[in-house]
């Protein structure tokens, strides 16, 4: 197959390097998550310095500089999906960025999770393709290994219970089947959603630290699909504290 032709040379004929340069005092940590909301309520409250862009076909993503408690921090929006993901996340540390904080909605495999727990990933099955130009092709990708124990002591100081398991990372949401559902399930899974595997495959491959976790959103382990609270404008107040959360384990971290 063709995802079996992984090539270990860490040069392209196209690099982040040739789109975005070093920028200098740029933060080493960072946090991003893929909700417009949560980015422009923090900006519209805390107002940070807009430090530089990421582009795509599309538009162009605002890079804030966050002082936090002390700590300058890079906060951005990552696109949904894999290969948008990770285009943004290859250009990010190409201006500087060492340590990466990201966090957003997965749909659960697991009903007795609630609405918007937290989910520590520690390994993602790859069904997508990104995560193959990354990394030698395997049916799962580890996930977190570092940092774990600091955010479930910042959780634990917040009041917040937690899970962890297997991800399922996807590219195809109008495909997750009832059949493949119950696949995943008997692999492990606990949630699904789109980049996880990508994003832990290129953070190996570039030798950079990413700490990944979610919040439940929408229920899929039933006949019929439940919304929850999918949506940015769903519960906004409630994941508004999780992006505290993030802060917390960069100030940690960092």
């Amino acid at each position: 197959m063709i995802l079996n032709d992984f090539d270990e040379c860490k040069t392209s004929t196209f690099d982040p390097c040739e789109v975005e340069n070093i920028i200098p005092g740029f933060p080493k940590i960072g946090v991003t998550c893929f909700s417009h909301t949560l980015i422009d309520r923090f900006v519209e409250i805390h107002k940070p310095e807009i430090i530089a862009y990421l582009g795509n076909t599309n538009w162009r993503v605002p890079v804030y500089k966050v002082n936090y408690k002390g700590m300058e921090i890079a906060l951005f929006m990552s696109c949904v999906g894999a290969p948008t993901a990770v285009a943004g996340y290859e250009e990010i540390l190409a201006m500087g960025l060492e340590k990466l904080i990201m966090f957003g909605t997965c749909g659960v495999l697991d009903s007795r999770i609630s609405d918007l727990a937290i989910i520590i990933p520690n390994a993602a099955i790859r069904d997508e393709g990104t995560s193959y130009h990354y990394l030698k092709a395997s049916d799962e990708v580890s996930v977190n290994p570092k940092y774990k124990k600091e955010f479930i002591e910042i959780l634990n100081k917040h009041n917040y219970s937690y899970v962890e398991g297997k991800t399922w990372t996807t590219d195809a949401i109008y495909r997750e089947t009832r059949k493949k559902v119950l696949k995943r399930k008997e692999q492990g899974c606990i949630s699904v959603e789109m980049e996880c595997a990508a994003m832990s495959a290129v953070s190996k491959f570039r030798e950079k630290d990413l700490f990944v976790f979610f919040y439940a959103a929408d229920n899929l382990d039933a006949a019929k699909w439940d919304k929850r609270s999918l949506g940015d404008d769903e519960k906004l107040s409630e994941k508004e504290k999780i992006v505290i959360l993030a802060l917390e384990l960069a100030l940690k971290i960092g």
